[in-house]
């Protein structure tokens, strides 16, 4: 199936109605919110930095008026990704995720999800009472994992049969996406709705050289970050899904229970702005942004030290891994990840993150020839850094995090346990309390209600001692954890 087969022709007018009200503005005297009055009390810090127009577009329009927008928006959302009904999110995918499992899932339900799943979705996770059923990504020996596979997929479901939804993540935050079209057609053969939490793939869609889209592959909903990898402020998103399998009236309510009553209309703007540039021309937009993504991996693959890691370290088909995430080895320059980014933020490059060992780089429509350059460059320096932390040796162990515990309560009941803080190293074989996720990669080791095994704990002391984030527990150190009472 063409991802492109239903985008509109280049050279569609463009049509920004949104933008249009917000550029010829709102009139002097708004007695409504924002207290600021459209910039006129804000701190002079504050407008220095964010400018007075961002300032001026912080108003509301009538509420008629802008839920004829939204929906107007959305329809093309919908058009643009094939789907039966669209929405346009401000509070992030994060808000996605929850609004589509709060649609779909109910306490007590089976939910078969990928272990990769971002922090939003555990907290659906809670929201809704479920339990779920984990399948890992395989991970293999470079440390990069590739997806889900179809086999592990499948027998999660057949141990699983009234599982009442499978949720995937692809692309990973390494830029690799599982085979979707299989995954879909799994569920398919089951009668489970398939989603996809496609928030680092809003761009795969709109270029005939990247993996297939989720909405293409058949996927009954996706959650995609327009923000990540295509043009629309941070913060934004969109939710897309078709008819039939999911309640999209039920998907609706959850949407708007999980959406602020207050949105910022610069946010919203910025989805019909990215909307606008996608039907005028997506596939150019896409195709310079994955050009220069192949450019600058070439380039870097000739500096000395540093590691550009593919499709063959990821073990996965050409195609399934996105030239727009880089992710750069580079344990032979003699400095860490961590070292290695600060390095680089002190001369004007900006890594998406870093691990022990590793660089995360993201290539997007706003990048250019300069922009690569300057990127190779100051990559090229990094030998000559000054004052950089010594590279600690890569402990194989730490390349692929342990396997889930015991599932000895659901994650709503473990976060309404009562709980407690204990040393890491005295909490094997109690239950978790709490999410702990060394990042990148960004797969939990632990969740809440598994019971904390021994190779989960010497795992993350050997994360913190190597500078791995970690993102989630009350103790950012992970020297201590919370578990259950």
């Amino acid at each position: 199936m063409s991802a492109l087969m239903d985008l509109p022709a280049s050279g569609t007018a463009v049509r920004t109605p949104l933008l249009d009200l917000l550029r010829a503005g709102l009139g002097p005297a708004a007695f409504s919110c924002p207290g600021h009055k459209g910039g006129a009390g804000a701190l002079p810090a504050l407008r220095e930095v964010i400018g007075d127009r961002a300032l001026a577009s912080d108003v509301w329009l009538d509420t008629t008026t802008y839920d004829e927008l939204r929906r107007d928006l959305e329809q093309r959302i919908a058009r643009l990704w094939s789907a039966d009904r669209a929405f346009a999110l401000v509070n992030g995918s994060t808000s996605g995720n929850h609004a589509l499992l709060l649609s779909t899932l109910a306490p007590g339900d089976e939910v078969v999800v990928a272990r990769d799943a971002h922090l939003s979705t555990h907290t659906a996770l809670v929201l809704t009472g479920a339990s779920p059923v984990w399948v890992s990504p395989r991970v293999g020996e470079a440390g990069i994992g590739s997806g889900i596979h179809a086999e592990d997929f499948s027998a999660a479901l057949a141990r699983h049969p009234y599982a009442a939804l499978a949720w995937v993540v692809s692309p990973s935050y390494a830029g690799v996406s599982s085979d979707l079209p299989e995954l879909a057609e799994i569920a398919r053969s089951r009668a489970v709705p398939f989603a996809v939490d496609e928030a680092w793939g809003p761009h795969l869609r709109f270029c005939r050289d990247l993996a297939v889209d989720a909405m293409a592959a058949g996927a009954d909903a996706a959650v995609t970050s327009t923000h990540k990898l295509l043009t629309s402020l941070s913060q934004s998103s969109v939710l897309v899904l078709r008819e039939g399998v999911i309640d999209v009236g039920r998907t609706a309510h959850a949407v708007r229970m999980t959406q602020t009553t207050s949105p910022y209309l610069g946010l919203v703007a910025s989805i019909e702005a990215c909307v606008a540039q996608l039907e005028e021309g997506g596939e150019a937009l896409v195709r310079r942004a994955v050009d220069l993504a192949r450019l600058a991996r070439h380039m870097l693959s000739r500096v000395p030290g540093v590691r550009v890691l593919g499709a063959r370290e990821a073990e996965v088909p050409e195609e399934r891994q996105d030239p727009c995430k880089i992710v750069l080895e580079i344990g032979d320059l003699g400095l860490d990840g961590p070292a290695a980014e600060t390095l680089l933020r002190a001369r004007g490059v900006a890594p998406e993150g870093s691990d022990s060992h590793r660089l995360y780089l993201v290539v997007g429509p706003g990048d250019s020839v300069d922009s690569v350059r300057h990127l190779v460059l100051a990559v090229a320096g990094l030998r000559r850094g000054v004052g950089a932390r010594p590279l600690r040796p890569v402990d194989p162990t730490l390349l692929a995090p342990p396997g889930p515990g015991d599932q000895l309560a659901t994650p709503r009941e473990a976060y309404f346990a009562p709980s407690a803080a204990v040393a890491l190293r005295d909490a094997v074989g109690r239950v978790a309390a709490e999410l702990v996720t060394p990042y990148p990669p960004g797969v939990p080791v632990l969740a809440p209600g598994e019971r904390i095994s021994g190779e989960a704990v010497d795992y993350l002391r050997g994360a913190v001692a190597a500078g791995v984030h970690i993102h989630g527990p009350d103790d950012p150190r992970a020297e201590t954890v919370r578990v259950l009472a």
